[in-house]
């Protein structure tokens, strides 16, 4: 029967094979297997965009349009959930009277001030008045041809203070936690004192117990290592380096994981995760996603500025655990010209427990 098909229908019939061996593999692979990077960053549009261009050529493979319809528009609702669409990510929450509502504010600033003028750097974060601030990329760095940049440590705690009057700050490599609440517990890790190890030993997020009303809640502020870099793919030292890169992320990763699932208090977990599919990693039981609630379409947070790219990828992720509520959730695209992560900003509903043991 298959000699009988005309020479399109077999080539649907290939590229709907190989397109659905893809996406299991993708699920299946994404974050667990280090070759599988170098396509991770694969942007998430991808799995809605081929099933429906191969649906477009569907009438021309006469003898099993039936079927591959059937299938395709399968791998269709399958790759628009992966990517995002329709989820309705997080429910309308509404706070008591007892509850403590809190705004947050998880950023990515792209080199601190490096590029930018420090005037306008610290305007744009004192006009976002939140409780708490969750800051990555408290550091400078030299861009230029070797594998990685090179990292530089700075120490903006004096224009902090300045800036942020009354707020504590909770500092830890490129790291920066600022609270107007009370910081009760932060959880630094012993890293190496040589050199740059504080930045490529050193840990890839930020553990701080904040006292929100009468509970402690745990805030994270996370940057993973990027999954991919790149080079000419028809050198060794091109796999070499997405090898030691994926190893380098996904240790931190299972740190990161290890840590969320033996921490008894609710947690925040927020920043730039540096890919599009974290959704399909392995994150503990009652690990929950969040976004606008009642949205449509996916969120993209990367690249706003300073790449010639269009925006479609979103590296900045928003997570809870316990019961935390997230009653509203946007992007913050005001720092366009400071950095080329759209920010977070949300707001966190903390219920009052009145019997739940004090201290951190």
């Amino acid at each position: 029967m298959i000699g009988r098909w005309g020479k399109g229908a077999r080539l649907l019939v290939a590229a709907t094979a190989a397109w659905t061996t893809f996406l299991i593999l993708h699920v299946l692979l994404a974050g667990n297997w280090w070759p599988w990077v170098i396509v991770e960053m694969t942007p998430p549009l991808t799995t809605v965009a081929v099933p429906m261009l191969l649906l477009a050529f569907v009438p021309f493979a006469r003898p099993v349009r039936r079927r591959l319809s059937i299938l395709l528009v399968l791998l269709l609702l399958a790759g628009a959930y992966l990517a995002g669409y329709g989820r309705g990510w997080t429910g309308s929450a509404t706070a008591s009277p007892r509850d403590t509502a809190i705004k947050v504010f998880a950023w990515n600033t792209n080199y601190w001030e490096m590029e930018n003028d420090p005037d306008s750097f610290y305007a744009f974060l004192r006009r976002q008045n939140a409780d708490v601030y969750l800051l990555q990329e408290h550091l400078y760095g030299v861009i230029n041809n070797t594998s990685y940049n090179q990292v530089i440590r700075i120490d903006a705690t004096a224009s902090l203070r300045a800036t942020f009057p009354g707020y504590q700050i909770s500092v830890e490599g490129e790291f920066i936690t600022l609270s107007r609440l009370p910081i009760v517990a932060a959880h630094h890790q012993t890293v190496p004192s040589a050199g740059d190890d504080w930045f490529w030993k050193g840990p890839k997020f930020q553990r701080t117990e904040i006292r929100v009303g009468r509970r402690t809640v745990s805030f994270y502020n996370v940057h993973l290592p990027g999954p991919f870099r790149g080079g000419n793919p028809f050198t060794g030292g091109f796999y070499q380096r997405q090898k030691k890169q994926s190893i380098w992320r996904f240790e931190n990763l299972r740190k990161l994981h290890t840590d969320v699932a033996g921490n008894p208090h609710p947690i925040v977990l927020a920043g730039d995760f540096n890919s599009p599919w974290t959704e399909l990693y392995s994150f503990p039981p009652g690990t929950q996603a969040h976004g606008p609630p009642g949205a449509l379409a996916p969120l993209h947070t990367w690249p706003i500025s300073r790449f010639s790219l269009p925006r479609m990828w979103r590296l900045d992720w928003l997570y809870t655990t316990g019961d935390l509520a997230i009653p509203s959730y946007h992007l913050d695209g005001g720092g366009k010209a400071l950095s080329d992560h759209a920010a977070q900003e949300f707001r966190v509903i903390v219920p009052d427990e009145a019997h739940e043991q004090k201290g951190p």
